[in-house]
């Protein structure tokens, strides 16, 4: 009889009761927290924005020497063995769980605010300006957001499945800890894992809700307010449950492949209904623009700027950092977990170049559409004289033929993201609070399935938007330095295979050059000996009777002695 999994009491009641303690005070003392919350986002980031900045510029460049280096033979598995997901549906499942909600959320807002508020410091004519909004956004989208997913979830698939270890964030940091991820330390790490991916994941569930319930008000179905936007956490949540009891293969995976088939329909119809040669061209020019500025881009940090400088750096490129920091030990531990049996670099570009791409081509029509219609009629898409970030992508809609049918889809593709990403989060979480168990207990997952809900009526509550983008940054502070010692715990560990690997072939090609040599000395020793034998067997028929030897010649017959 098998025993029922239990939790890590030193993880998982730690964990749960921050987690508590943070939504009791944001109902109980709303005002208070907001305030808290907001002091500690100025801190933060007016000291740490370039330890962030400079911190996932080396992720890129940490995750693009793993794609590339000696390493990226090394199978995360047996070495014999097959992938565990076909290619499209691992493609899928990877970049639904990744980055769902914010897509849909910023797809259209984010361009058109950078081109309506540029960055400080950018000016310029309307194209200009246009192109620099949309090359800030695949900076915000592109490789360095994927980047940090690759060095989260590459040491765990290593660890896991290369190792045999369970699925716990500690052990990725085995090469470098030893034996003490056994102990408080490890425990310590999980905790912080599970704090940030619960807020990371509530962050875009808020976001998701707010999109939804401007979608509805929208649709003059119902107009937004907090009332509405607790009433579809709680409901959606409802559903995420129901999907987490199904487990990966039927839930996940089958949300995953509807949603992208979804998204792929929606993105269709904007291209064909829109200013199809515009996008089209559009998307080529500013993958270009974005290539030929990434750098600069990544390592601007509005030093010169002053406070305008640190207030656009938090709202936008440190927000996204820490959020995709936060996030990275849920879709890490996913994306390990559904990786076995590919190798490094099959991880590496899988997980670094093909979901940038399609991220790239997401904005490059939502927001190349957007842009393309406030460039021809200004004013078009603001509200207010602003952009309405809960509303972007519906009013795009509304100026395209069959715009109240996108709309309807766009909100069922937040809904059914909203329940990907609640669904494998507590999914993945649980797992780490079970120590690694593949399997944990249904109530525990609905556990925190609701506490990830509950947290986003919190952030809600504390702030808002604000509010959620803090909590991104500041629990993305502790996290980030646990990624640093797992960049160091790969190339420890993969050093250590590839060296063994490299032993190993060498021990083999030496075997192999002694087979040859002993081969070729029992050749030359045969041929050597034949050779005798042969001389030997000659000279005895010179010496027969009647004096005819093997070299006489017919030439000399009657010659005289």
């Amino acid at each position: 009889m098998t025993s029922r999994p239990r939790p890590t009491p030193a993880v998982f009641y730690p964990a749960g009761g921050i987690i508590l303690v943070f939504v009791l005070l944001a109902v109980i003392a709303t005002d208070a927290t907001e305030r808290v919350m907001n002091t500690l986002q100025s801190d933060v980031i007016g000291v740490f924005g370039w330890y962030y900045v400079l911190l996932v510029a080396g992720f890129v460049i940490f995750a693009i020497w793993m794609g590339l280096s000696r390493f990226g033979d090394i199978v995360l598995g047996p070495d014999d063995e097959d992938a565990s997901f076909r290619l499209p549906v691992w493609f899928a499942m990877l970049f639904a769980t990744g980055m769902g909600i914010g897509l849909v959320y910023f797809g259209v807002a984010e361009p058109l605010s950078h081109f309506v508020s540029p960055k400080p410091g950018v000016e310029g004519d309307a194209p200009f300006l246009a192109q620099a909004a949309m090359g800030q956004t695949y900076l915000h989208w592109g490789f360095h957001a994927w980047a940090i997913y690759v060095v989260v979830g590459l040491a765990l698939a290593y660890a896991v499945h290369r190792k045999g270890r369970p699925v716990s964030i500690r052990w990725a940091l085995e090469p470098l800890l030893g034996d003490r991820v056994k102990g408080w330390l490890g425990n310590a790490i999980d905790v912080v894992a599970i704090v940030g991916t619960v807020f990371g994941v509530a962050t875009s569930l808020g976001l998701g809700v707010l999109q939804i319930g401007a979608g509805l008000g929208y649709l003059d179905v119902v107009q937004p307010s907090t009332a509405l936007s607790i009433g579809l956490i709680a409901a959606i949540t409802a559903i995420a449950a129901i999907s987490v009891a199904s487990g990966l293969e039927r839930g996940i995976k089958w949300l995953s492949n509807a949603n992208m088939t979804l998204a792929g329909v929606l993105l269709l119809a904007v291209v064909v209904v829109g200013p199809t040669l515009f996008l089209l061209r559009e998307w080529v020019q500013s993958f270009g623009y974005y290539f030929d500025n990434v750098v600069r881009l990544t390592f601007d940090t509005l030093a010169f700027r002053g406070d305008e400088g640190l207030a656009w750096e938090s709202g936008w490129t440190i927000f996204y950092w820490g959020w995709w920091i936060s996030w990275a030990p849920f879709v890490g531990v996913f994306i390990a977990r559904i990786s076995r049996g590919r190798t490094v670099r099959e991880f590496v570009l899988g997980t670094l170049v093909v979901p940038m791409l399609v991220t790239t081509v997401w904005f490059g029509v939502f927001g190349g559409a957007s842009l393309h219609r406030e460039i021809t009629e200004p004013g078009s898409m603001l509200v207010d004289g602003a952009v309405n970030t809960d509303t972007a992508m519906f009013q795009l809609f509304s100026t395209l033929p069959g715009g109240t049918v996108m709309a309807v889809a766009a909100i069922v593709l937040v809904v059914v993201f909203f329940v990907t990403s609640s669904d494998s989060g507590s999914f993945v979480v649980d797992m780490l609070a079970h120590g690694g168990n593949p399997n944990p207990p249904l109530w525990s997952r609905l556990f925190w399935a609701v506490l990830q809900g509950l947290v986003a009526i919190a952030l809600l509550l504390s702030g808002g938007l604000q509010a959620l983008q803090t909590a991104a940054i500041l629990i993305a502070l502790p996290f980030s330095v646990v990624m640093v010692a797992m960049c160091f715990a790969t190339v420890r560990a993969l050093g250590e295979e590839h060296h063994q690997i490299v032993r190993a072939e060498r021990r083999l090609a030496r075997r192999e050059l002694e087979q040859r040599v002993a081969a070729r000395v029992t050749e030359a020793v045969t041929e050597s000996v034949t050779e005798t034998v042969t001389e030997s067997l000659a000279a005895q028929g010179d010496a027969a009777p009647g004096g005819r030897s093997r070299g006489w010649r017919p030439g000399r017959r009657g010659t005289p002695g």
